[in-house]
């Protein structure tokens, strides 16, 4: 018999109603609907409004839709892991509080986090649980609430952010199908160029803080642009040579959706013609850990069983990596 391989065997997506327009932008900071399409690819996100909507909110959307798509009841999960970089609280973990508005009594859970590599991270950790024979099914959400932390006075971060959540289950697969290799990376000399500086331990909340508006992403983005077409590009190129993979054996390539140029430059480098690039940072902007999963969404219904499909994501920190997957299951 073959080994246990960790397969996505349902995913779902949520993003709120409200929206933000380069219209909209071009009325509260210096720029224009061509400057930021030229420059990112982006024409409007989604903005999750009203009091007392967290990242959770999005995330519990995404799971109810997964486990109704499943088939499942919230009880059955064994483990729910959340990467975001925008928890509802520092503690309790956002997975924790997730699983308690879902009813999932026997999951336990935590946060995972980083940054835009997130979902991927969060992916290969709650696959080693399958793997490993312990777990039937675990749940991955990759969810931020992006414009919690975004700064609408600065042009240079605000056009790209938007909010939103997507959800897979993983379960046991014994027929080849699922994850298949994964590489991770990470080197913290980046955080000087990507981060958000108070907040954290190093520089708690304060009346200075705040007033110097350190709660906000700061990104310096030249450095984290050559940064991210570079090592998005050759962590990609790397899972296919280590996994003996053509471009024409690659079915579709799933790139975070930070910019359309770094995007163009992943998929040139694996040889990838565009119709096999999923993109959709024109309709929701840079969601951070929810990229990826809403792009497998939004594509499911073209996935077909043993496709193989590249994810590839670089993040703050930095972050990076690709996981190799074969597709478990065709259209509904």
């Amino acid at each position: 018999m073959a080994g246990i391989t960790a397969a996505i065997t349902a995913i779902q997506g949520y993003v709120p109603e409200d929206l933000l327009t380069n219209a909209d932008l071009e009325k509260m900071v210096d720029t224009t609907d061509e400057w930021i399409r030229s420059r990112t690819g982006i024409s409007e996100r989604h903005i999750l409004k009203g009091a007392d909507k967290g990242t959770s909110d999005m995330a519990v959307e995404a799971v109810k839709g997964l486990l109704a798509k499943r088939g499942i009841g919230a009880d059955e999960i064994d483990l729910l892991i959340c990467a975001t970089v925008t928890p509802d609280m520092l503690f309790p973990a956002t997975a924790n509080i997730i699983c308690d508005k879902i009813g999932a009594k026997n999951a336990w859970g935590y946060d995972l986090g980083a940054a835009c590599s997130g979902f991927l991270f969060a992916l290969a950790t709650g696959s080693k649980f399958i793997e490993s024979g312990t777990h039937k099914k675990v749940v991955i959400v990759g969810a931020d609430k992006m414009s919690s932390i975004v700064d609408y006075t600065d042009r240079t971060t605000c056009v790209i952010f938007g909010d939103g959540a997507g959800a897979v289950l993983l379960e046991p697969s014994t027929d080849g199908m699922g994850i298949q290799d994964s590489i991770l990376r990470t080197d913290g000399s980046g955080r000087q160029y990507l981060h958000q500086k108070a907040g954290g331990s190093l520089r708690p909340a304060s009346h200075d803080t705040v007033d110097r508006k350190e709660h906000f992403i700061f990104q310096d983005g030249q450095p984290v642009f050559k940064a991210a077409v570079t090592n998005m590009a050759d962590v990609s190129a790397e899972i296919m040579a280590r996994n003996q993979l053509t471009s024409d054996d690659v079915q579709w390539l799933v790139p975070h959706q930070a910019n359309l140029r770094i995007i163009d430059a992943t998929a040139r480098r694996m040889g990838l013609s565009e119709e096999k690039v999923m993109i959709n940072i024109q309709r929701y902007g840079n969601t951070t850990s929810g990229t990826i999963p809403l792009c497998l969404w939004e594509w499911e219904p073209r996935l077909k069983k043993g496709d193989n499909i590249i994810l590839s994501a670089f993040g703050g920190g930095f972050t990076w990596g690709a996981i190799y997957l074969k597709w478990a299951y065709n259209p509904a």
